[in-house]
């Protein structure tokens, strides 16, 4: 199935405690998210699928930026 996902570009705390930039990728079907550091494509594409991976009711679907082209 294919999921809608909400990117939010936000701050970050690292395991220093600096804040840096990241995202998190809130999932629209469960509201389960993962983050992850830096805010380019790579870092999305990256959080969606940590999603796929670690969906806590066990689907895998297929997520997808809903800002994306």
């Amino acid at each position: 199935m294919r999921v809608e996902c909400e990117v939010e570009y936000t701050e970050l705390e690292n395991t220093s405690g600096r804040e840096i930039q990241g995202v998190i990728v809130h999932c629209q079907r469960c509201s389960h998210s993962e983050q992850s550091f830096g805010q380019g494509d790579a870092s999305v594409r990256r959080c969606l699928a940590l999603l796929r991976e670690n969906c806590p009711n066990g689907e895998e679907n297929y997520y997808v930026n809903q800002d994306a082209p």
